[in-house]
């Protein structure tokens, strides 16, 4: 499955808050639609079909991440179990 980038995950949990606060499922139709598209955003991005499990999963992945997080740009770093020096062999 596509992992959404936290930065993504948190505009989205933004936005869908910003329209439910505002009432948008009972204001316009360009409204309603709109928190209608956040909301299956958000789920296809979390991997789910149920809103509120959409925003668990969502707000768990974004536990300790950072919107500036690359780590999809860049190639992981391999850190080996040994120290950094090595000891010569006798």
């Amino acid at each position: 499955m596509l992992m959404a980038h936290p930065a993504v995950l948190q505009d989205l949990i933004a936005q869908y808050e910003a329209l439910t606060l505002l009432g948008a499922e009972e204001s316009t139709p360009q409204a309603r639609q709109r928190l209608a598209d956040i909301t299956y955003t958000l789920c296809v991005a979390t991997g789910t079909r149920d809103i509120d499990m959409a925003l668990i999963a969502a707000r768990h992945r974004l536990s300790g991440a950072r919107p500036e997080d690359d780590s999809l740009l860049q190639a992981p770093e391999h850190r080996a179990s040994a120290p950094a020096e090595q000891v010569p062999a006798v």
